[in-house]
């Protein structure tokens, strides 16, 4: 029988959260990463049930001047989520809201290219007991050619944010 002795299910997690003010202009957050696949292509369409033949009919992207099927914007876009690098365990319990997303889709992707996801605070707006981190998003590919830009804004805590709605004016 196992010994349960000693045992905390807390250390199971990511260090602390960082809250609002712990964070600074122009922090990096990268994320891993990750050579696209005809497969890849193939489950997101499943998923997002686009059914373009720029998607996944290799003659139609020919036809048309491209060398393959081109990966649909969002499929790129996921690869920015904050869940696919560290940034969604960096902010932990402080995040209350991921509030807005826009993008830029600045060139073709293609089965076998390698993308570089990477994340940086580009603003940090305060509120009373919350603050908006505004965050610029990238992703480049193998070739160094940016092939995305963004802008993420999280609704996040600030650290003692109880002592501050409690706090008198």
């Amino acid at each position: 029988m196992a010994d349960s002795k000693g045992f905390d299910r807390r250390q199971h997690r990511f260090p602390e959260s960082r809250y609002f003010e712990d964070l600074a202009v122009g922090e990096r957050f990268y994320i891993p990463s990750r050579t696209v696949t005809e497969a890849n292509f193939a489950a997101f369409q499943t998923v997002s049930a686009d059914n373009h033949p720029i998607h996944y009919d290799i003659e139609y992207c020919r036809e048309r001047g491209h060398p393959g099927p081109l990966a649909h914007g969002f499929q790129v876009l996921c690869f920015t989520a904050a869940g696919a690098g560290t940034f969604a365990h960096v902010i932990g319990d402080s995040l209350i809201a991921f509030i807005e997303q826009s993008s830029k889709f600045l060139k073709p992707v293609y089965p076998g290219d390698t993308l570089y996801p990477s994340l940086a605070v580009a603003a940090l707006t305060p509120q009373r007991t919350t603050g908006v981190a505004a965050i610029a998003v990238t992703v480049h590919n193998q070739r160094n050619e940016l092939v995305l830009t963004g802008e993420q804004k999280y609704l996040l805590r600030k650290r003692n944010a109880d002592a501050l709605v409690s706090a008198p004016r």
